[in-house]
């Protein structure tokens, strides 16, 4: 029974367009809505009902990322801009590293970690206050972060293989992958933790993200040295169009040399979202959720329309440099 609900997810989820961003289109998706199953039964009832919700608004803020100032730097943290042991140098209060970096420093070189806390913060408010649209609206954007943070290229300012001569390599390891091989993963990871330090939790999550970096380029440089480039590369039907993707070969035996890595990431985001949703309700005191209006608000869909006619029509916002492909 299981399985047949993975898969059935699975193939809902395949079926929607496909974004090179973040864990792309199809990642996020996914990842927002296993976290639903996930919850404890005080939890379930109100997400699942909103299960579509969570899983559509789940790459909202990737939409957001050139139109919206401040937006961009919300989904990474360059790492090596800060030099050797820069996790335990950087201070995890957004007040006292700004005190000592400046804003604009840290804008440049991102915030995930300290958006992920901020976050943490307001949607245990929204639970407080028993505000379902924002609980929703919260829930949706902080699974996304979260889940960004646990992307290795999303600790470096080699975000995209520029520097290394494996531009691509972004979409490769976060959207190609997931795309071809997810239907093998196991994204049964068990109920969510409640976590004692939830900063601390995000800081280590980009630590252990930063930590495989190395096999993420290293491997991939390795392989392309053993495939010929029409072995490396092949071509997909995308809709109407023919596209240049990395070959199954390849894809497959990155996977295998990655030793399922993006199988674990992928497992560490499921895991991790629901069990930041969780902490916050229990912070909040643990509210009926069930008391609670079972949909989003008519005025809630009317902002969403809202924002996605700003965003269509919004002039693009300069790129963030090191993050713009």
């Amino acid at each position: 029974m299981r399985k047949s609900l993975l898969f059935g997810l699975l193939g809902l989820l395949v079926l929607l367009p496909h974004q090179p961003r973040a864990w792309g289109f199809f990642g996020h998706r996914l990842i927002n809505r296993l976290a639903v199953f996930t919850l404890p039964p005080e939890m379930v009832g109100f997400y699942k009902t909103n299960i579509d919700y969570l899983t559509e608004n789940a790459t909202r803020p990737d939409s957001r990322r050139s139109v919206v100032p401040g937006e961009a730097p919300r989904h990474f943290l360059d790492v090596d801009a800060y030099g050797d042991s820069a996790l335990t140098r950087l201070p995890h209060s957004w007040t006292d590293a700004v005190a000592r970096y400046g804003e604009d420093s840290l804008l440049r070189h991102g915030i995930v970690p300290w958006q992920v806390a901020r976050m943490k913060y307001q949607l245990t408010e929204a639970f407080r206050t028993r505000d379902a649209d924002n609980i929703l609206r919260l829930s949706a954007d902080m699974g996304h972060y979260i889940a960004d943070a646990c992307v290795p290229l999303h600790t470096t300012r080699n975000y995209n293989g520029q520097f290394s001569g494996q531009r691509g390599i972004h979409g490769f390891w976060e959207s190609r992958l997931p795309e071809v091989l997810s239907s093998g993963y196991d994204f049964f990871v068990g109920a969510p933790t409640y976590l004692e330090k939830p900063t601390e939790t995000i800081w280590q999550t980009v630590g252990r993200s930063h930590a495989a970096l190395d096999s993420v380029l290293r491997f991939e440089k390795e392989l392309t040295g053993k495939f010929s480039e029409d072995r490396k590369y092949g071509f997909e039907e995308r809709g109407n169009a023919t596209v240049r993707v990395y070959s199954r070969d390849f894809t497959t035996e990155y996977h295998q040399r990655l030793n399922g890595q993006v199988e674990r990431q992928l497992r560490l985001a499921v895991h991790l979202v629901s069990s930041y949703w969780y902490t916050c309700w229990v912070d909040a005191g643990q509210p009926d959720l069930d008391k609670l209006p079972q949909a989003a608000s008519e005025s809630e869909k009317k902002r969403l329309a809202r924002e996605a006619l700003e965003l269509r029509n919004a002039p693009a916002q300069a790129a963030v440099p090191g993050h713009e492909d």
